[in-house]
C-alpha cells in the first residue's frame, strides 16, 4: 500500500507521453508515409525519388542502388522500403524506365538486386513533372538539401497510377485508370461537358463497374478465361492485384477440396498471361469455368476508398472532384509558366534592342573619352533616353553595366541583319503567349491533345468492362456428396448409407447445398449437410432446396379426420427452424407428395359408402392454385381417403421411396412395361 501513492503520479506521466506522442506519430503516418497528396498525387517517398532522379538526370541510365543510395539524402527510412518504392513505380511504365530485371507484376516474381539494374526518367516524366520555378522546397529531414512540398505535375498522377496505404485509423484504395481516358475526360471537362471515368488495371481482366461510386462503392473483377475446348482452359488476363502464382494457389486449393476437378495446370507466363488448365475425365469446361469464378481468385471482389491528403489534412474525395481539381491546378500552373516565359523573353527582348541601339548608334564612342565610371554611367544613361520609345522599359543601372561589359570583338563583328531578325522572332513569341495568355482554356486543351498525340497509343484500355451476374455458388459446386437416411436409426448424412430402398432415402449434393426436409406429421424445416445428425424415424421427403420446386400435398387433419389438397413453392426458412406444413395433431399426417408444377396427377380411393355413386376420384392438381405453404388447402371430399396412387406417369421425386406408413400411401400406379418387377 505504501507504492501506491508514488506509482500513481508515474502513470499519469506516461499516460500523457504516449497521448502526446500518439498523435504526432498518427499524423505523420498519414501525412507523410502512407497516404498520397491530391496535387501532385504521390506519396512522399515517391516524390522523392522522382525529385532525385530528376536531379540525377543527365539522359542515361542510372544504377538503382546508386538511386536509393541518394534518395535517403531526402527520406528518413530505410533502402528496403525506397528500393520497393522504386520498382512498384517503375513496373507502372509512365514515369521511369527500366533497364534489367524488375520483376513481373503477373508472375510475382521479384526484382533483382538494386546494384544490377537500372532506371531512369520517361521522356513523359521529364515534360510533365518538373519546373523549378512553380516548385515550392522546403528543407529535408536533416536540413541538408531541399526536397519539394509537391511537384507542379501536369498529369492526374494519382487516379493513372492508382494507390494503396494503410494509416492510422484510415486507409486508402484508388484504383488506377486508362491514360488516354484521363485526358480525354480533362478535356471535356474544360468544355463543360460531362464525363464518366471507370478503373483500367494493367493485369487487364474484366471489371463489373454496376456498384461503383465515382471513386469508392464496390469493383467486381474476373480473370479473362478462354476455352480452347471441351478439356482445355487458358486464363489470359488476371483481375485487380492478383499473380499468376496466388492464382495457382487457389486454383489447387479449390481442387484440394473437391470443389472442381482439374488434370493439370501449367503456368506459361511470361510476356503475357497463359495459365493453362487441363481438365479431369467426365468433367468439361462451361461447368469448370463457372467453378473457378465461384470457388478460386479467377473473380474478386474490390472496396476502393479514395482518401488523399488535401491541404494538409485527410479526407474522401470522389474520382470527378479529384480530376476537376487537377485540371483547374494544370490551367493555373500553364498560365503561371506562360508569364513567367513572357516575363523572360520581354527581357531577351529588352536586352537585344539595348544590344542593337548601343552598337547600331554608336553610344560607346561618347565614352571613349571619359574616365570617372560614373559619368560613364551618366553617360549611356542620357544618350538610352532618347531611344525610350524604342524600348520595352526603362533603362536601369544593372542594363547600363551590361552594356559596357560587351568586349570590343563583339562590337566590331555585329550583324544588324541577324539582331533584327531575333528581335522579330522573340517579338512574335511574346504576341504568341500574349494570345494564349487570353485564352487559358483553349491553350490548356491544346497542350492536353499534345500529351496525347505523343504518349496515347503507348497506354491502350487493357481492362474490359462488362456487366455480369454473379456466379450461383451452390449451383457451380460439385454435387460430390451422398446424405443417407436411414429410417431405423433416424440418422441423416454423408456418413449414413441407405441399406432399404423402400424405407430409406438418399439425396445427391454438395458441401454447400442446405437440405430441406419434410416429415409425416407435416413438419419441416431446412439444415446444412453434415456427416452425422439425428432427425427422428418419420422423414418422408428429402431434397436440395430450389426456389423453383412446387410441392403437390394431400394431408389428413386429425381433427375433422378429412383429408386437404394444396400446392406451394419452397418455402422461406431461417436455417434449423421447424415450421409447420398443417396444424398440430397426433393423427395428422401426410397421405400424398409428389413435385411437379404442370402434369401431376392422383387418384384418390375413399371409403365405400352404400349411398355414394362412386369411391375414387381422379384429381389433375394444375386445377388448384400454387399459395403460401402455410395455407390451409382445399378440402378433398367430405369422406374419408383411404388410399391415394399418382397416376402421372412418370417417377414420382423422392417419395417414391418413402415407407408406406399408416394412413400413407405414395407411389405410381406401375404400367404394362413394369409388372412383376
Amino acid at each position: 500500500m505504501s507504492d501506491l501513492p508514488v506509482h500513481i503520479p508515474e502513470m499519469g506521466k506516461l499516460q500523457r507521453l504516449f497521448d502526446e506522442n500518439f498523435l504526432d506519430y498518427t499524423s505523420y503516418v498519414i501525412r507523410d508515409r502512407a497516404i498520397p497528396d491530391v496535387d501532385d498525387g504521390l506519396k512522399p517517398v515517391q516524390r522523392r525519388i522522382l525529385q532525385t532522379l530528376h536531379n540525377m538526370d543527365d539522359g542515361r541510365f542510372h544504377k538503382v542502388a546508386n538511386v536509393v543510395g541518394e534518395t535517403m539524402k531526402l527520406h528518413p527510412h530505410g533502402d528496403q522500403s525506397i528500393f520497393a518504392a522504386l520498382v512498384n513505380l517503375a513496373n507502372k511504365e509512365y514515369l521511369i524506365e527500366r533497364q534489367g530485371n524488375f520483376g513481373n507484376i503477373f508472375t510475382g516474381d521479384q526484382a533483382s538486386a538494386a546494384r544490377y539494374i537500372e532506371c531512369r526518367l520517361t521522356p513523359l516524366a521529364r515534360e510533365t513533372l518538373f519546373n523549378k520555378d512553380l516548385t515550392e522546397f522546403v528543407e529535408s529531414y536533416d536540413g541538408r538539401m531541399l526536397e519539394p512540398v509537391t511537384l507542379p505535375a501536369k498529369l492526374p498522377l494519382m487516379l493513372l497510377l492508382g494507390a494503396e496505404g494503410i494509416a492510422v485509423g484510415m486507409a486508402t484504395k484508388i484504383m488506377s485508370h486508362n491514360f488516354n481516358e484521363l485526358l480525354q475526360a480533362q478535356i471535356k471537362y474544360l468544355r463543360g461537358e460531362e464525363f464518366e471515368l471507370y478503373p483500367d488495371f494493367q493485369r487487364g481482366g474484366i471489371i463489373d463497374v454496376s456498384e461503383y461510386q465515382n471513386g469508392n462503392g464496390r469493383l467486381r473483377c474476373r480473370a479473362k478465361i478462354e476455352k480452347v475446348d471441351d478439356k482445355t482452359i487458358v486464363i489470359r488476363e488476371l483481375p485487380y492485384s492478383i499473380t499468376t502464382q496466388s492464382l495457382i494457389d487457389s486454383v489447387e486449393k479449390a481442387a484440394k477440396a473437391d470443389k472442381l476437378r482439374i488434370a493439370s495446370i501449367n503456368d506459361y507466363t511470361a510476356e503475357t498471361v497463359e495459365v493453362e488448365i487441363k481438365l479431369a475425365r467426365g468433367v468439361y469446361a462451361e461447368e469448370t469455368i463457372d467453378a473457378l469464378y465461384a470457388f478460386t481468385d479467377c473473380e474478386l471482389s474490390i472496396s476502393p476508398s479514395l482518401v488523399v491528403i488535401r491541404e494538409n489534412m485527410p479526407c474522401q474525395m470522389t474520382v470527378e472532384e479529384v480530376l476537376r481539381r487537377n485540371t483547374d491546378r494544370l490551367v493555373t500552373d500553364l498560365e503561371k509558366e506562360l508569364r513567367i516565359e513572357l516575363g523572360r523573353l520581354r527581357e531577351k527582348l529588352h536586352a537585344r534592342k539595348l544590344e542593337r541601339i548601343f552598337i547600331e548608334e554608336r553610344l560607346y564612342k561618347q565614352i571613349e573619352e571619359i574616365t570617372s565610371y560614373p559619368k560613364v554611367i551618366a553617360t549611356i544613361d542620357e544618350a538610352l533616353k532618347t531611344f525610350a520609345d524604342e524600348l520595352p522599359r526603362q533603362v536601369t543601372r544593372d542594363d547600363i553595366e551590361k552594356l559596357l561589359e560587351i568586349r570590343i570583338k563583339k562590337i566590331t563583328r555585329f550583324d544588324i541583319n541577324r539582331q533584327k531578325k531575333e528581335i522579330a522572332t522573340i517579338e512574335k513569341e511574346i504576341r504568341g503567349i500574349e494570345k494564349s495568355l487570353r485564352d487559358m482554356i483553349g491553350f490548356t486543351i491544346t497542350y492536353i491533345d499534345g500529351l496525347l498525340a505523343r504518349y496515347g497509343e503507348q497506354y491502350p484500355r487493357r481492362s474490359t468492362i462488362e456487366r455480369f451476374d454473379a456466379v450461383d455458388v451452390r449451383a457451380a459446386a460439385l454435387s460430390n456428396l451422398v446424405v443417407g437416411y436411414h429410417r431405423e436409426s433416424g440418422f441423416l448424412g454423408t456418413k449414413i448409407k441407405a441399406e432399404d430402398e423402400k424405407q430409406d432415402l438418399e439425396v445427391n449434393c454438395s458441401e454447400l447445398d442446405r437440405l430441406l426436409l419434410i416429415f409425416n406429421s407435416g413438419l419441416y424445416k431446412v439444415v446444412h449437410v453434415s456427416d452425422k445428425v439425428f432427425i427422428g424415424h418419420d422423414l418422408i421427403w428429402a431434397g436440395v432446396v430450389d426456389n423453383e420446386l412446387v410441392f403437390n400435398l394431400i394431408y389428413r387433419n386429425g381433427l375433422e379426420n378429412t383429408s386437404y389438397v394444396k400446392r406451394f413453392r419452397t418455402p422461406k426458412f431461417i436455417l434449423n427452424r421447424e415450421y409447420r406444413l398443417f396444424p398440430e395433431h397426433k393423427r395428422s399426417i401426410i397421405q400424398f407428395l409428389e413435385l411437379g408444377e404442370n402434369g401431376v396427377r392422383a387418384r384418390v380411393s375413399l371409403v365405400p359408402s352404400a349411398r355414394a355413386r362412386y369411391n375414387s376420384l381422379e384429381l389433375n392438381m394444375d386445377d388448384y392454385l400454387i399459395k403460401s405453404p402455410s395455407s390451409i388447402g382445399k378440402r378433398l371430399s367430405g369422406r374419408v381417403v383411404r388410399k391415394i396412387v399418382s397416376v402421372t406417369g412418370k417417377p414420382v421425386v423422392q417419395p417414391a421411396a418413402a415407407p408406406i406408413l399408416p394412413g400413407f400411401v405414395s407411389g405410381r400406379e406401375k404400367g404394362p412395361s413394369e409388372a412383376g418387377d
